[in-house]
């Protein structure tokens, strides 16, 4: 770092030679800082505190369950006012909705907000030009996005275009996978074409503007953690898109050794051998047939399939 010079004043020599002649209405005084405080600054801090108590109106009161905002929006391609985009996606894909006007709003396309405390309509802008509320504690320009809560450390990725949540220190953007990632995964996931651009091969929600926590399998992708979570609890352990192992499975790898061993194939399947495809190595082997499982010659998975016998 450069270094600071500090520069030192030298007192001027003052000399009274007659001590008698001072008047003492003539000696200084110091005055107090707020004495220095011009009138102009006094008023603009008057004036920046009555703005901020204006803006702050409402703060947390107003929204829907997706988001606390201060504002409502016309959809630009229904012209119909809804509280934000999820209210509308959800209200125009309903069931009950005859399916060729079913749509989502295009996001980015949304021109005009109506305060929520006034009702006053405007173009997109973070702060009521009526009553000067602030409509949304983070207000994105490029997604049209208001919300109060802060408390989610919103961010906006130029490389997905959309605000993400968790804060932009936490993730990174893959441009291959075409999706934000925790900087955890930033030197150890295995980058899929698109990863993110695709429906959650459980329940088909297009994952990519999905509210609901994503994450990515050893094979590279992706899928709803919930999603997840309850494959497991029906004791499914393989990706559904490609059949690969979704965890560590030697500990189950083990027991399927000792089912094998205690139970001995009938004598005319015993030197029966078949071809099989490792779903975990993608390697092919010719190994011994058991009705339990074929093991893999190269990886020892027993995530394998037969191929021909």
């Amino acid at each position: 770092m450069g270094e600071v010079a500090v520069m030192h004043s030298e007192s001027l020599p003052f000399e009274c030679k007659d001590l008698k002649h001072v008047n003492v209405n003539e000696v200084y005084t110091p005055q107090s800082n707020a004495d220095h405080v011009p009138v102009e600054e006094l008023k603009q801090s008057t004036d920046n505190n009555k703005i901020s108590e204006l803006q702050e109106r409402g703060y947390m009161q107003y929204g829907c369950s997706h988001y606390r905002r201060r504002c409502r929006i016309r959809a630009p391609c229904c012209n119909e006012v809804f509280d934000c985009r999820h209210c509308h996606n959800e209200a125009k894909n309903n069931i009950n909705i005859d399916q060729k006007y079913r749509h989502d709003i295009p996001r980015h396309q949304v021109r005009q907000v109506i305060c929520s405390l006034c009702g006053t309509e405007q173009e997109v802008r973070q702060n009521c030009i009526n009553c000067g509320v602030c409509m949304g504690k983070y207000f994105c320009e490029t997604c049209k996005l208001f919300d109060d809560d802060i408390s989610k450390q919103q961010y906006h990725c130029n490389g997905c275009g959309i605000c993400r949540v968790g804060g932009c220190e936490n993730f990174f953007h893959c441009y291959k996978c075409g999706c934000c990632y925790s900087v955890m995964l930033k030197n150890s996931h295995p980058c899929v074409e698109g990863a993110m651009h695709h429906d959650c091969p459980v329940c088909f929600e297009y994952l990519f503007e999905s509210t609901n926590d994503v994450t990515v399998m050893p094979c590279g992708h992706t899928i709803h953690k919930r999603c997840l979570d309850e494959m497991r609890k029906h004791l499914q352990y393989a990706c559904p898109l490609c059949s690969k192992s979704v965890c560590d499975m030697s500990k189950v790898w083990e027991r399927f050794d000792l089912e094998i061993a205690a139970t001995p194939m009938p004598e005319q399947f015993q030197n029966k051998m078949v071809w099989i495809l490792c779903n975990d190595c993608g390697e092919t082997s010719h190994v011994q047939f058991h009705v339990v499982a074929q093991k893999c010659s190269y990886c020892k998975s027993y995530n394998t399939r037969q191929t021909r016998g």
